[in-house]
């Protein structure tokens, strides 16, 4: 089943996640290369493609797990939850349903 990882940056995080960074995007190819992640990415903090300075609100990432208590262990691991970037993170059951 997939499930939605939901999370929210604390104020001013874009020094952190630039620092975290690498590690967390390895956990998230890892995910795709086991054909199991079918979105991820974050929040802009402003409307652009490209927020600069202005960094990132949260992220969500959308994967396939085998259940909810696994999609919530494998996000507490995330190395951005180490460095502090998130304040908070939620985890639920998602149901592709389009496209």
């Amino acid at each position: 089943m997939f499930y939605a990882i939901i999370s929210e940056d604390i104020p001013n995080s874009l020094p952190l996640r630039k620092q975290s960074r690498p590690d967390h995007i390895a956990r998230l190819e890892s995910l795709r290369d086991q054909g199991r992640l079918l979105i991820a990415g974050p929040h802009p903090a402003i409307d652009s493609e490209d927020p600069g300075e202005a960094g990132f609100t949260g992220s969500l990432v959308v994967a396939e797990f085998s259940s909810l208590e696994e999609a919530q262990n494998w996000a507490d691991e995330d190395p951005y939850i180490k460095a502090g970037v998130y304040a908070k993170v939620i985890v639920k059951p998602y149901k592709k349903v389009l496209p």
